[in-house]
């Protein structure tokens, strides 16, 4: 099961960086604005369709990787989102991927496994009573508002960007976990006791405003700030509540060292990954741009 967990939590990473860069590649061939009208001439476009289909996938790929592993397992595994985008959108952009940003992934993949080896997850719990649920939602959806009122407008981009991004990652973190427990209870007892549960309509009220935060952390500063912060951060809060929650289990003592390794590989990736996936998105100049470029004096 564990095993399948794992598949089920790659594929669901690399589905949601297809997602995520087909939809940006459609939305790049239109012109700027926002609404109903721009989702209208989107919805035409068979690329920023696949890019739904893609964001779809993840979702159903996630909640089978929840119903069959630990939190702690599966969570940790959607950095790989990361390296995925990048290899997605380079492709998309006709980029050429530059040699840091191959360093940057293969330190990414190399910590993970570090980590999850070191840790070895382990626990098949996907219920949790209301005396243990009651902290963390206290805890995860106090920390979602305090980091709203921490970023009101005047705070530096970089200071808003971090914050909202941690915010956004507590909010995906506690939607997993919401979501392993509204899938428990429709694989254990069927649609009627899923649609009954509280944890169902828990984890599509947290979904969104995890979604809105994210776009509140990208408008409010650069990429470099909240990229990191969201990916290092739903790893972190999703291990917590995992044995918080449903009492995972991972090793400790002498394990730490290669767990702590393995951390800095993943956060040293992560923010080199960061910087490239901005160059990457960076629109290239046009041929007119160009043009209009002013030539440089010519020096005797």
């Amino acid at each position: 099961m564990i095993e399948l967990a794992a598949l089920f939590a790659v594929t669901g990473a690399a589905s949601n960086a297809m997602g995520t860069a087909f939809q940006r590649k459609a939305a790049s061939t239109l012109a700027r604005g926002g609404g109903l009208r721009m989702l209208l001439a989107l919805a035409h476009r068979p690329v920023w369709l696949i890019g739904v289909g893609g964001v779809v996938g993840a979702a159903l790929f996630q909640a089978l990787a929840l119903v069959n592993g630990p939190m702690a397992l599966v969570q940790p595994l959607f950095v790989l989102e990361l390296p995925f985008a990048l290899l997605i959108a380079a492709r998309l952009m006709r980029r050429r991927l530059p040699g840091s940003g191959w360093w940057a992934i293969v330190a990414v993949v190399t910590g993970l496994a570090l980590v999850l080896g070191s840790a070895a997850p382990s626990g098949a719990e996907d219920q949790a009573s209301m005396v243990r649920w009651f902290p963390v939602l206290v805890g995860c959806l106090g920390a979602m508002v305090a980091a709203v009122v921490l970023t009101r407008p005047g705070r530096p981009p970089l200071f808003r960007a971090a914050v909202l991004g941690s915010a956004a990652a507590v909010g995906n973190a506690l939607t997993a976990a919401l979501l392993k427990s509204a899938t428990g209870t429709f694989a254990d007892h069927g649609l009627r006791a899923f649609l009954t549960s509280w944890q169902t309509y828990g984890f599509a009220l947290t979904g969104v405003s995890a979604v809105l935060l994210l776009e509140n952390a990208l408008q409010a500063g650069p990429l470099t700030a909240s990229q990191p912060a969201l990916t290092v951060g739903d790893a972190t809060v999703s291990l917590v509540l995992g044995v918080m929650l449903f009492e995972e289990h991972i090793r400790t003592g002498w394990w730490l060292l290669p767990e702590a390794l393995g951390v800095a590989l993943v956060v040293g990736g992560v923010l080199k990954l960061s910087h490239v996936v901005a160059a990457t998105q960076a629109p290239e100049p046009s041929p007119e741009d160009s043009l209009r470029r002013p030539t440089p004096p010519v020096t005797s």
